[in-house]
């Protein structure tokens, strides 16, 4: 079936759809959206939170976008697409079993083969895309996109998922620049609730820190500080939302050194304090 490219978000549910080939993604992004990827031809590749990831032709993947992601060239293979992202707010409201939710907020996809879910996948998210363009009915839409997203953790914990060092290990690794710019990604993502700074990550991958700064930045798209940074506001989300520790213990548990820096940094990436982002999704 062949579905043209289209962006589309439908108000009411606040769920956006999307079909066709892979967005250029130039730098890691972070959104508070529960992501579907169905992946029709070809594949995915990601950087995602330091480690990287690749979802195969025939497999759904499921993230909370929270933790740094990056869509990286996969060279000349053709590939097909869906989208499905759902405000984090939306899920929170399934009432979802708690280890569920933890599974959703964990810093690992949740990669399944579609075969596993028993059905025609393709042609479910082909009928949501052809509903958000038609406006059919908003609620019918997000009562099936839960469903869908209830067999595939369950679907998930019967087979079993290698996440992304599985899924690293059996793909061939990136060289050169990239690679370095991995490793400090993986290095960040193991060690940013400590108290590392740029020129941490660059002793780790034995680089000057000039050298290191402008080659993440090069090739990733943005700066190791800033990189860090969105590690740990995710992981204080993450933290704010699964728990009920303070939020002077959240933000020492994410990494940051004082409550200023936490909070300065929170509300420049998410817009809003620590406490405010917790009781609008509690």
């Amino acid at each position: 079936m062949t579905l043209t490219v289209d962006d589309v978000r439908l108000e009411e549910a606040a769920l956006w759809v999307r079909h066709g080939a892979p967005p250029v993604m130039e730098h890691p992004h972070r959104h508070d959206d529960l992501e579907l990827n169905l992946v029709h031809a070809g594949r995915l590749e990601y950087l995602f939170g330091g480690s990287t990831l690749r979802v195969e032709a025939g497999e759904v993947a499921l993230f909370w976008g929270g933790t740094p992601h990056q869509l990286v060239d996969p060279g000349s293979v053709p590939t097909e697409v869906s989208w499905v992202h759902v405000p984090l707010t939306e899920v929170l409201g399934w009432a979802l079993p708690a280890e569920q939710i933890a599974v959703l907020l964990r810093a690992r996809p949740v990669v399944v083969p579609s075969a596993a879910l028993a059905r025609d996948v393709g042609a479910l998210f082909a009928l949501w895309h052809r509903d958000v363009l038609a406006g059919g009915d908003h609620a019918v839409v997000m009562l099936e996109v839960q469903a869908f997203v209830r067999r595939a953790l369950a679907a998930a914990d019967a087979v079993g998922t290698p996440g992304p060092a599985g899924d690293a290990a059996a793909a061939p690794g990136p060289s050169g620049a990239a690679a370095r710019a991995t490793a400090m990604a993986q290095f960040v993502a193991e060690h940013y609730r400590s108290p590392i700074a740029p020129s941490d990550v660059a002793r780790a991958v034995h680089l000057s820190p000039s050298h290191a700064m402008t080659l993440f930045k090069r090739v990733v798209g943005t700066t190791l500080g800033t990189y860090i940074a969105r590690c740990r506001v995710a992981e204080a989300q993450r933290l704010l939302i699964t728990t009920d520790a303070t939020t002077v213990e959240v933000g020492h548990a994410a990494g940051f050194t004082s409550q200023s820096s936490f909070y300065d940094t929170f509300r420049q990436i998410c817009g809003c304090a620590p406490g405010d982002y917790r009781r609008a999704l509690r």
